[in-house]
């Protein structure tokens, strides 16, 4: 059942077992989860099924590190930012979990292992296909095609797999509609999650709506599911009880913000047969039931040994390299008067003599990197106020000099990479600075601000997304990140609401 919350009479109480703050990708998985089980859930959206401005704008906020843009960011409306996400999928990695020693405030409390079952479900509720990541067996079309052969055991071939993409608002509505056991409110805003006096457990929600409606949610559970910055925001925000906010007696919630700093063309990489690059590499490609796309990253075993962050690069066709066109008519930067004669040299020891004017082909490339977790990079309230009359977001992110180095480093492995293989050369274009002070773009990916830890010293929730010290509120979506890897964040969030979810059933739904 959905209500417009602008419809709730002023001063109503609801009660409820279980409230989900929040309807985006977390939400609605842990909903559906829950649908049709003894449990009642009250599912709490700030806004209805489609796009407003004026409830956009509660994103909006100010930026003093590196420059960002909050309120396009992400989506406010039933469905969240799956409204507009661009469906890339992939697990973290095995050493992602792992505490590195080389990485300060590494280490999940978890291990890709415990959460593998949960990311085949994923799989399935993203609507992607069959969970067969870096299968290139599978995904060589009998052979036809492989992987690049690079040497070295740094650089390795892997597999993004894609969802339609879901848009979870649309998809898994009736779902939601039709659970008799299950109330969604929209154009509902949480203005403060209250706790009891000790602030070791919540007793009630404050909601209110633009029109100006204000009403009380009094559940026995809460998860806060509004994403990587609001969930933090909202802790912040509800502090009528414990000043610094809930679950912050230590001063943690909002720190640590990550992102995956994007840049484009980084490097540009030569390869003198064309034909070696499978199509997969170079954009969507259906195979094996599934639509892919072919990328670079880095060894556990290199990251281990080089002490390095990972980074993932895709590459695509743009130009060949031929002895029958003029250099001017190419491209004016000086170092393409060499490319040609480069391209005849590594051809000379590589690859067999042929009558084609066609040398080679250029390759542009875009990256995606990992930032080391930093205390300083944080989530804060402004003294700016929404129409809500709620403190906006004050976002400090925070790149450091140390990320830029790695980044660098890694391009450099690419390069030996392809050195070492023969058939290519590359050309890093990512220029070394003393600071990082402005990203060239970045991935919309918001992690890290109410991160896990089995230590309440060093997190904000613990393995089962709790926050510590408050025995019935839970925190779901990237915000609860210990690290934020290298890969898109969406298949891990659904896989985590779904354990989340599995867990509160075990818990509270079967008493166990």
């Amino acid at each position: 059942m959905f209500i417009d919350g602008r419809q709730v009479p002023d001063n109503t109480v609801i009660e409820t077992d279980i409230a989900i703050i929040g309807a985006g990708a977390a939400g609605i998985t842990i909903a559906r989860e829950l649908r049709n089980t003894d449990a009642t859930v009250t599912l709490i959206e700030s806004g209805g099924f489609d796009f407003d401005p004026e409830t956009q704008d509660l994103y909006a906020g100010e930026t003093v590190g590196v420059p960002y843009t909050l309120d396009t960011s992400r989506l406010r409306y039933f469905g969240g930012s799956t409204n507009h996400w661009g469906g890339w999928c992939r697990p973290f990695e095995p050493i992602d979990f792992e505490q590195r020693d080389w990485v300060p405030h590494s280490g999940w409390p978890i291990t890709r292992a415990q959460l593998d079952p949960y990311y085949v479900k994923a799989n399935e509720v993203c609507q992607i296909g069959p969970f067969i990541y870096d299968d290139a067996e599978a995904f060589s079309e009998g052979g036809k095609y492989r992987p690049l052969d690079l040497p070295g055991g740094e650089v390795m071939t892997r597999f993004f797999e894609y969802s339609p993409p879901t848009r979870f608002g649309w998809t898994y509505r009736p779902d939601i509609e039709k659970a008799a056991n299950i109330k969604t409110y929209l154009h509902s805003n949480v203005l403060e999650i209250v706790p009891d006096e000790t602030a070791g457990r919540v007793e009630r929600l404050r909601v209110g709506t633009l029109s100006g409606r204000r009403f009380e949610v009094r559940p026995k559970l809460v998860i806060l599911a509004t994403g990587g910055i609001e969930n933090a925001r909202m802790l912040l925000l509800s502090n009528s009880v414990e000043k610094a906010g809930l679950g912050n007696g230590r001063g943690l919630v909002g720190r640590y913000f990550m992102e995956h700093p994007h840049i484009n063309r980084p490097c540009e990489i030569m390869i003198t047969d064309p034909a070696l690059v499978a199509p997969y590499y170079q954009t969507y490609t259906k195979s094996a039931g599934v639509n892919i796309r072919g990328v670079f990253m880095f060894t556990a075993d290199y990251l281990r040994k080089h002490r390095r962050l990972g980074t993932v690069m895709t590459f695509y066709k743009v130009q060949e390299i031929r002895t029958d066109i003029e250099i001017e008519t190419k491209d004016p930067e000086d170092a393409r008067a060499i490319e040609a004669g480069l391209a005849q040299l590594v051809r000379s020891t590589t690859s067999s003599a042929g009558e084609s004017p066609l040398l080679a082909m250029r390759y542009g490339t875009g990256c995606a990197t990992e930032q080391a977790p930093n205390p300083d990079s944080r989530i804060l309230l402004s003294q700016e106020k929404d129409a809500l009359g709620l403190n906006r977001t004050k976002m400090d992110w925070k790149l450091t000099a140390e990320d830029r180095t790695n980044l660098r480093r890694n391009l450099a492995a690419l390069s030996r990479a392809f050195g070492a293989w023969g058939e290519g050369r590359v050309r890093v274009l990512f220029p070394e600075r003393d600071a990082w002070e402005e990203a060239e773009g970045w991935g919309n990916h918001h992690m890290g601000t109410t991160r896990m830890a089995d230590d309440p010293r060093k997190g904000v929730v613990d393995a089962n997304c709790k926050v510590h010290g408050v025995e019935n509120l839970y925190v779901a979506g990237s915000s609860v990140f210990t690290t934020s890897a290298t890969v898109n964040p969406t298949l891990t969030v659904v896989a985590l609401a779904l354990r989340l979810a599995e867990h509160v059933q075990t818990r509270f739904v079967r008493g166990v």
